[in-house]
């Protein structure tokens, strides 16, 4: 790749095709910064921008030169090439001189060991750039509009039917996916479930673990891919050995990386990318167990403080989900207020709220031994954003020998059930009452199930010798 020449013709250049189109340097004024020009140039840089900030006008090149001494020339007629030339050759001029820049003040700080501060004058550079994409014009094309939502929204299956109905097709790209649980409730198993729904659909997934070793977490999706139980595992070695790799054949990346605590989400990004390079291919789904053990990028922030480290963390792990348009999954803690519920809202996540304002979907994991002994597990959607299935749970199946987690059968799932129980509370208030006299003894006798409704009834009293009756009570004077 050829080396890029800013010198002082090139940047006078910028400057004369900003001032022949004001639109463009409209579009260019958010990065315009008049001390990365050459110092011949800077007084009028600043006086362009000064001058268009206070006016709302550009000034023309007599006003210029004749204010800083210059000898800008106006290019005469500009096509729309020269100015996207314009633009590209602009941001490629400003990121070069900004990452200049942070690199000759960095020599002092890493002097000072204030690597965090290095990171963000580095991270800023780099991701200096123009608006390209101006947004949605509402009028334009209604019917493209809706069908690109339709067409994006619910991209990648979860795996579970029943999932995917309650958020209409799926996971999107981009979103960040919370399942929040109690120690020991399965978070960890659910992760692990869905990378292995995410490959065998053909997705490339990387599961960062920082809590459990890699070789753990590998053992238990050994026993979800083939359907040996875990403590079989070692008993069959050969045949595990055979059917993981005849699996893999025929699925996406399934790479499970053992992270320590602390990390952050820069880390979990320079991975990421040295990972697409190695195997030629972007990665689809990126899970995290768990983020409340991720720290946030060069920031100093109290252990005590779990609002804003989470709201850091989870803003951060979002951003990754979109830079990298992936999938991402991770787990969240419950507090000990959630330990007796039987229901969870936003006040059992532990460390606040700022998780669940940050992400698109949330679920809150709820069994019990006895759940658990018959394989079931329940999922509460405490928050959805693409969906208006908040408040609804769902069923899962659970092997306790495999640790897969699969739909239910049809006939046992809860929509279902709930369906049957209305029709028979509605049988019940639809039935009436018969009342018969037995010919042979006289007795009553009533059968619910048929005859007619007798209505209420009501009994029938004579106001009068009522209030009779009670005047005639004893007093307390009386009683005794």
């Amino acid at each position: 790749m050829t080396s890029k020449n800013y010198d002082y013709d090139v940047q006078k250049l910028y400057l004369e095709l900003m001032l022949a189109d004001a639109e463009t340097f409209v579009r260019c004024q958010g990065i315009f910064d008049h001390t990365l020009f050459d110092r011949k140039l800077q007084d009028a840089a600043r006086f362009i921008k000064d001058y268009a900030d206070q006016y709302s006008v550009m000034p023309d090149f007599n006003m210029v030169n004749a204010e800083c001494k210059t000898n800008l020339v106006n290019p005469g007629e500009l096509k729309e090439g020269h100015l996207e030339w314009l633009m590209d050759e602009f941001e490629s001029f400003t990121r070069h001189k900004a990452i200049e820049r942070a690199i000759i003040s960095s020599a002092e700080l890493l002097e000072k060991n204030e690597y965090g501060a290095v990171e963000n004058l580095v991270k800023e550079a780099v991701q200096i750039g123009l608006a390209r994409d101006m947004g949605t014009d509402y009028w334009a094309d209604p019917r493209g509009r809706l069908m690109g939502l339709k067409d994006k929204n619910g991209q990648v299956t979860t795996g579970w039917s029943i999932m995917d109905k309650k958020l209409f097709g799926g996971f999107n790209r981009g979103e960040l996916n919370i399942f929040a649980g109690g120690s020991g409730a399965g978070k960890s198993l659910f992760l692990a479930n869905l990378g292995v729904n995410f490959a065998l659909a053909g997705l490339n997934v990387v599961y960062v673990t920082l809590e459990l070793s890699e070789a753990l977490v590998s053992m238990r999706v050994d026993s979800m891919t083939t359907g040996i139980t875990t403590r079989d595992i070692f008993k069959n070695l050969d045949d595990v050995e055979m059917k993981v790799k005849m699996i893999g054949k025929r699925s996406g990346k399934f790479q499970v990386k053992y992270m320590p605590s602390g990390k952050t989400t820069n880390d979990l990004r320079a991975y990421i990318k040295e990972f697409e390079i190695k195997i030629g291919q972007r990665v689809d789904v990126l899970l995290v167990d768990y983020m409340d053990l991720l720290m946030p990028n060069g920031k100093k922030i109290s252990a005590e403080n779990l609002f804003i480290k989470d709201k850091f963390v989870s803003e951060e792990l979002r951003n990754l989900a979109m830079e990298k348009q992936c999938v991402c999954v991770t787990a969240a803690q419950l507090n000990r207020g959630a330990v007796e519920e039987v229901e969870f809202d936003h006040s059992h996540i532990s460390g606040g709220l700022s998780k669940i304002q940050t992400a698109d979907n949330v679920f809150g994991i709820f069994t019990s031994r006895a759940m658990r002994e018959r394989g079931r597990y329940q999922l509460q959607l405490m928050k959805t954003r693409s969906s208006s299935g908040v408040g609804q749970k769902l069923d899962l199946e659970f092997n306790i020998d495999t640790l897969r987690i699969t739909d239910l059968p049809e006939d046992q799932q809860e929509d279902q059930g709930s369906a049957k129980t209305q029709s028979i509370v509605n049988q019940i208030k639809s039935r009436t009452s018969t009342v018969t006299t037995d010919p042979e003894t006289g007795e009553i006798r009533t059968d619910p199930t048929v005859g007619i409704n007798l209505g209420r009834v009501r009994a029938a009293t004579d106001s009068s010798k009522l209030r009779q009756l009670l005047n005639n009570l004893p007093g307390d004077d009386d009683a005794f």
